[in-house]
């Protein structure tokens, strides 16, 4: 699958789209489909694990990562004790049809700790899939949560480095 500029640019590669951040035109990346999920799949996805389930959804986005380095990326990511819960965003019933998914179980009890826990791994593959040689430096000006989210999720990631204005 490929990922194209909400401003109309070339189309790139999901490693490319993961390492560049922003297209060269100034636009966003976006995938150039989107998978229609039958009830069926929809069934299955809930029965897996947060793991099981995320390498599964990023599958079909990410084509230029195989299945592997999909599932050690997950399994690094969202490992104990990083998360307090097993279930990493479990899904608590607080209604008859009323349900609450906590997404505070991470590091740093903040909701950007789910992406930004897979996104070092996505990243270093990246660079190396695009021949990068550098180490991944990621600059975040912040005045709340996103940097210590940020610090955390790059922390002990080898290749990557992270500052926090």
């Amino acid at each position: 699958m490929s990922f194209f500029s909400t401003r109309g640019g070339a189309c790139v590669t999901a490693s490319q789209a993961v390492l560049w951040g922003l297209a060269r035109d100034g636009g966003l990346y976006v995938p150039s489909m989107f998978q229609k999920l039958s009830q069926e799949r929809i069934t299955a996805l809930s029965a897996m694990t947060y793991q099981e389930r995320a390498e599964r959804v990023l599958r079909n986005f990410m084509e230029d990562y195989s299945i592997a380095e999909l599932a050690d990326s997950v399994n690094h990511a969202y490992q104990s004790p990083a998360f307090s819960d097993p279930a990493i965003a479990p899904l608590k019933k607080l209604d008859a049809g009323v349900y609450m998914l906590e997404l505070f179980h991470g590091p740093t009890l903040a909701f950007k700790d789910m992406a930004l826990k897979l996104l070092p791994y996505l990243l270093t593959l990246a660079a190396k899939k695009n021949d990068e040689k550098r180490e991944v430096s990621i600059l975040v000006a912040t005045s709340g949560d996103t940097g210590k989210a940020a610090l955390e999720g790059f922390r002990d990631v080898p290749g990557t480095s992270c500052t926090v204005f």
